[in-house]
């Protein structure tokens, strides 16, 4: 739960600070002598970050730079039909089918494509599996390189400087940050996705899934934990 919530307050600022700046370089400059306090220039920047990216998104289209219907069908195949889900399936599989899961950590990107998920930005992809005594941790330190056929549109703080940068100097502080403690003996591994390679987490199985079947277990698999910012937290009650 810690770790949502600082997702979600990441991912505000970010959009803040990054909406803000773009689309206030649209704003006009009231004329010399001009009232700026005109209603005209009032709250020409929404307060909502949404407001913002609905108005920087607006001026790109108005400006003939994006077609609107093309963008609602590419987000709407990231964040629905594809997005996290795929990878959480990938996971589930791995954790009830022991033979599958040695095909994954052998060959990641054949694996994958067995329950049908492939594409452009997932031609190559390593699983690397968490375990008692070792966590990793993806990152891409040139860019934005993630598995898109698995985890759908990158979020907006892994693309940020901070996380690509820290993530390598000091993992287990951004760890921290996602509410994610490890104990001293824990081996943390660090993973630079590239444009030829990109990495996902088989993050471990919690405890107390046993009776869970493999549609259960996907539900529990979050992004973050096939990023390896976080685990899957265990199922409320304990399960059996």
């Amino acid at each position: 739960m810690a770790g949502d919530n600082r997702t979600s307050l990441d991912r505000r600022r970010f959009l803040t600070g990054a909406v803000t700046g773009m689309v206030a370089t649209t704003v006009p400059t009231p004329a010399h002598g001009q009232d700026r306090d005109d209603d005209r220039y009032h709250q020409v920047v929404p307060s909502d970050p949404a407001l913002r990216v609905k108005a920087l998104e607006s001026l790109l289209v108005e400006k003939g730079l994006v077609d609107r219907a093309a963008l609602d069908a590419l987000v709407d195949t990231y964040e629905h039909k594809v997005g996290p889900r795929n990878g959480a399936r990938v996971v589930a599989r791995a954790w009830v089918d022991p033979a599958y899961k040695v095909r994954l950590l052998d060959n990641g990107t054949a694996a994958i494509g067995e329950l049908g998920y492939s594409g452009d930005q997932g031609a190559d992809i390593r699983v690397v599996e968490n375990t008692p005594t070792v966590h990793n941790i993806i990152v891409c330190t040139l860019c934005s390189c993630y598995p898109w056929p698995v985890l759908g549109l990158p979020p907006v703080w892994y693309k940020s400087a901070p996380y690509r940068s820290r993530a390598v100097i000091d993992p287990r502080g951004v760890l921290r940050e996602f509410g994610t403690e490890l104990a001293e003996d824990v081996e943390v591994r660090v993973w630079d996705s590239t444009a030829e390679e990109r990495y996902l987490v088989l993050p471990e199985r919690p405890a107390g899934t046993a009776s869970l079947n493999e549609e259960a277990l996907a539900a529990m698999v979050t992004r973050d934990s096939m990023i390896g910012v976080a685990k899957v937290a265990p199922p409320a009650g304990g399960g059996a």
